[in-house]
């Protein structure tokens, strides 16, 4: 199994209201791939940031998620933002 945890970070109020609009299809698109278990994108205090937790079956299914979010609108909308996250292995 993949997990996926960190941040989406904004740099202004503009970039938030962005990820706010874009924020419900991108996570109903990526709940819906094949091979992902979880994928929560919540706000955090900070109204900048927000707090990843996402899990894949495999390394081939969350590769498959970068693959399909890097060519989406989510991504030409957002992709300027800082992304800091952790991706870990776990188990077989």
């Amino acid at each position: 199994m993949i997990r996926v945890t960190g941040r989406l970070i904004c740099a202004t109020e503009a970039d938030a209201k962005i990820v706010r609009a874009m924020l419900p299809d991108h996570i109903r698109l990526s709940r819906a791939e094949p091979g992902c278990l979880t994928f929560n994108v919540s706000p955090s205090a900070d109204p900048l940031v927000w707090v990843l937790d996402e899990s894949f079956v495999d390394r081939a299914a969350f590769e498959a998620h970068r693959d399909r979010t890097r060519t989406s609108a989510w991504f030409a909308a957002t992709g300027g933002l800082t992304r800091d996250f952790h991706v870990e292995e776990i188990g077989d």
